[in-house]
């Protein structure tokens, strides 16, 4: 299922799980909170009888819920009818729109990524920008889903946006064309020095499967002998713990590759390798796994599996730190919870949650000429209002190789496009496995 699908339309990145009607787990109201019930049903009465104008039932239970939801995490919510709609819509995989990763930032519609190919990735929108007005109408202040809802119209109709870009001046006025979203979760080609490049989009359906059949297809187009692999996780926002778990899978031969835990029995669960079934299919291929900040989720169950069990070297940027599962409980035929119910671990016992993975390279995206000024505007689950406290506390940076004397990492982005490099940290990988022994990489980087 594709609940990556979900994590666009609620504009947060996040792995979903489907859980079945039940009261089964249903807690039991305490005697205590009585009184504070009773001053739910205080506020009732007073809005219904003093408030402006006349409210409906539904508007005030629904804000109740909302408000309810809202007080525990950033990734809690309610859903009924046109929510949950396009909740359906987006699992099934296909809507029109702009193709965004967005983020309420105290009123402010802030972009965490544009989808690789999407119509706002074309149109030069990028990760740090935050959407002002919509057909020169302003949105700051609008809740997060109509602004989101007024992005989203037929193929082919165009909206304009008018962009604030940390370090610019003046506002962009852009115009972008409504697209199909339908984006292919995996990609792949053969670079020179038969190094496999495979891109993983989002986690929707049978990923780990299409990651199986790229790799069979670089082998037979490299004649059955690949010297390195980059998997590329960058800007992939998540999705599905299953086939993160599957994606996983397909490097590893034994271990774990992530476990949740949550209050229940039932939400305590660890995934481990199946070796009885395939083991490493790259059988030892030297393999670099790219990361940024918008690298998420079920992007960080994989690199984190594989930096953990050394398997290959992770690279690129922090990514976001959302380290949290979520189950989609519903209420009845039209309207369902979206619940943080777990936190998940890498196979160390480390939690993602806000800090993120921390790559064993750090290596900036030094081809984006607006880099250095955005970079501190970039948006992480850190930053997120209400998110949770990473109980275990934050990472320290030990682990992150400093190569700042490395010259490759001296060129402008000037100097780089003279080169006809674009994408300057999948060139990095690249040359640093076309330099590299085989097997050199298998190690985390010292």
């Amino acid at each position: 299922m594709k609940f990556a699908a979900f994590a666009r339309s609620a504009a947060l990145v996040t792995a979903v799980a489907l859980v079945p009607a039940t009261t089964s787990g249903m807690a039991q109201v305490d005697a205590k909170a009585g009184p504070e019930f009773g001053k739910l049903f205080a506020v009732y009465q007073r809005i219904k009888a003093n408030y402006v104008e006349q409210v409906d039932d539904e508007t005030l239970i629904k804000g109740a819920i909302s408000g309810m939801l809202a007080s525990l995490d950033p990734h809690s919510s309610y859903l009924d009818g046109n929510d949950l709609q396009r909740l359906e819509t987006m699992i099934d995989g296909n809507y029109s729109g702009l193709g965004l990763s967005v983020v309420d930032d105290e009123g402010a519609v802030k972009v965490i990524s544009p989808f690789k190919g999407s119509p706002a990735d074309r149109a030069g929108l990028k990760a740090g920008d935050y959407i002002t007005h919509l057909d020169g109408q302003l949105i700051y202040g609008l809740e997060l889903d109509e602004a989101v809802a007024r992005m989203r119209g037929e193929a082919g109709t165009s909206i304009q946006l008018t962009v604030f870009r940390p370090g610019r001046d003046e506002p962009l006025e852009l115009s972008v064309t409504r697209g199909v979203i339908e984006l292919e979760p995996v990609t792949w080609e053969l670079e020179d020095g038969s190094i496999g490049h495979i891109s993983v989009n989002e986690f929707s359906r049978d990923v780990g499967a299409d990651v199986f059949a790229a790799w069979k297809g670089l082998q037979a187009k490299a004649g059955g002998r690949l010297n390195g692999l980059v998997l590329d996780l960058r800007r992939n926002p998540g999705g599905s713990l299953d086939e993160a778990v599957a994606l996983s899978d397909l490097f590893l031969s034994k271990g774990q590759i992530v476990s949740q835990r949550g209050r229940t029995k039932g939400e305590t669960i660890s995934y481990d390798a199946e070796t009885m079934f395939r083991g490493d299919i790259t059988n030892g291929v030297p393999i670099i796994v790219l990361i940024d900040a918008g690298s998420a989720s079920a992007s960080e169950i994989v690199a984190g599996a594989i930096q953990d069990h050394r398997r290959g070297v992770v690279m690129g940027e922090r990514s976001f730190g959302k380290g949290s599962v979520q189950s989609l409980l519903p209420l009845g035929r039209d309207a369902a919870l979206k619940l943080t119910t777990a936190r998940y671990y890498t196979p160390s016992g480390h939690s993602v949650q806000e800090g993120g993975i921390k790559p064993d390279i750090a290596v900036p995206q030094l081809s984006d000429p607006d880099l250095a000024k955005r970079a501190k505007f970039q948006m992480r689950e850190s930053d997120l209002r209400g998110h949770l406290v990473n109980e275990l506390g934050l990472a320290d940076d030990e682990l992150t190789a400093d190569l700042r004397s490395d010259p490759r990492f001296q060129a402008t982005a000037e100097e780089l496009a003279a080169k006809g490099i674009e994408d300057f940290q999948l060139n990095y990988a690249l040359e640093t496995l076309r330099r590299t022994a085989p097997g050199r990489l298998a190690t985390r980087a010292k």
